[in-house]
């Protein structure tokens, strides 16, 4: 009863469930989503560890370059000391781990 356009796809849709019927007789083609949807939920958590990983790694970037700034200054002399406070610093924003009612928020982008 289905239109003539749509017959070749309900075919094709009863013989994949039919082979996920054979591969899992007990749970078919809901086996088969919901290994799928298991399988995407563990690339979601390693997805959001290596970007917290990438965030971390930033942020120790960010403290060793103001570290050596600050043992060069330390070093050089009072022309020198001018030299280095006028070059352009990198700027790593910091302002979502400074507040705690944003938690949840500066991680949000990593779980979608």
């Amino acid at each position: 009863e289905l239109p003539e356009p749509q017959r070749a796809d309900a075919v094709s849709s009863m013989v994949y469930e039919a082979n996920a019927r054979i591969r899992d007789p007990v749970y078919g083609c809901a086996g088969a989503i919901c290994q799928l949807q298991k399988q995407v939920s563990e690339l979601q958590t390693q997805l959001a560890k290596a970007q917290a990983e990438i965030v971390n790694m930033h942020c120790q970037q960010a403290n060793l370059v103001a570290l050596i700034c600050m043992e060069m200054s330390n070093q050089s002399s009072p022309q020198d000391h001018n030299m280095i406070i006028n070059q352009p610093q990198p700027h790593v924003d910091m302002s979502c781990f400074l507040e705690d009612n944003n938690f949840g928020s500066a991680w949000e982008p990593l779980w979608t």
